[in-house]
């Protein structure tokens, strides 16, 4: 785990067991005794606001960010307007307390979030150690001395020297020397390849055994290397079309959940003579069931962790169309 989500573990785990202590207080009547009544409901709403804002004080914050920047019907707008409600029923005395219940949505989003970090830094780190094949530097012999240059120093005609241990640097023929190469990077063969003068050799490469004087056949930019890093790199633009129409819908369902839970909290009081705090409990659990967070995740992050599982298998996909075909 990176430093951020320690961070975010540690809040949870703090906020769960400050939310079951306050829970067992409650439920055993430890705050009636303490408090009476209804000096118990407002001290629940104060002690369960604790492990709320610890566990949820970015997601409210990322609401206040998303409306002053114009893009507030997000993940966290929806959960911050529902668990705002769940605790503004206190002010609605003909109705349960549900304190409880807004401390325990925003754990339980932020516990989804967490493996929603998790799984994408692990997919991504699967990536960075694939793309770890580009060669950091070219040999070239300057005045008998052998020098390190930047491998887009060299045009095709250059030679280069590869010892053993390094990675060929561009697509080349093998001028001097004779050597195994391990391709497994590239090509996924096990088994290293014996190079003799006049053998074509590809950047990525790994030179085992003996030194080479190579001559470069390709630019550094077209070199299988780095056309391989430039694949993988805009792989997250090549989206699968399941991915692109979940991102259309969201756009359109998001704005219809909202305008919905509003009508239904507001419009059957205002008409129909409902219970205020009935209805607006109603409004606020729709909001909460059809928030479309678990859909608009699950499938870019479903692609994405098959991209990271196979990259961890030496295999690159070029994008999730292509995983999806």
């Amino acid at each position: 785990m990176n430093p951020k989500q320690k961070k975010l573990l540690t809040r949870i785990i703090v906020a769960l067991v400050l939310f079951v202590i306050i829970e067992v207080a409650a439920q055993t009547g430890v705050l009636a005794a303490a408090f009476g009544t209804p000096g118990d409901v407002y001290a629940e709403f104060a002690l369960f606001l604790i492990p709320y804002l610890v566990a949820g004080y970015d997601v409210i914050a990322g609401a206040l960010r998303g409306l002053v920047h114009g893009h507030a019907l997000d993940e966290d707008f929806l959960m911050t307007v529902a668990t705002f409600g769940a605790f503004a029923l206190v002010l609605f005395p003909d109705t349960e307390p549900h304190m409880a219940e807004g401390a325990a949505v925003m754990l339980f989003f932020q516990v989804g979030e967490l493996f929603q970090s998790y799984a994408v830094d692990k997919s991504r780190q699967s990536i960075a150690d694939m793309m770890d094949i580009a060669p950091e530097y070219a040999n070239v012999m300057e005045e008998g001395k052998l020098k390190q240059v930047d491998p887009f120093e060299l045009a095709p005609d250059d030679e280069f020297i590869v010892m053993p241990g390094e990675r060929i640097p561009l697509d080349g023929t093998v001028l001097t020397g004779e050597s195994q190469i391990d391709t497994a990077a590239l090509t996924g063969e096990s088994v290293p390849r014996t190079t003799r003068p006049g053998d074509e050799v590809i950047s990525g490469c790994v030179n085992l055994t003996a030194k080479l004087v190579v001559r470069a056949t390709k630019p550094f930019e077209d070199s299988t290397v780095s056309r391989i890093l430039e694949l993988v790199e805009n792989a997250a633009e090549k989206k699968a079309r399941t991915e692109n129409f979940i991102t259309r819908f969201a756009r359109v369902y998001t704005p219809i959940v909202v305008g919905v839970a509003a009508v239904l909290a507001i419009v059957p009081p205002l008409l129909f003579g409902g219970q205020w705090s009935d209805w607006i409990l109603r409004g606020l659990t729709f909001l909460v069931v059809s928030c479309p967070c678990a859909l608009v995740i699950s499938v870019p992050l479903s692609f994405f962790g098959g991209i990271g599982g196979a990259s961890r298998l030496g295999i690159l996909v070029k994008g999730s169309n292509y995983l999806e075909a």
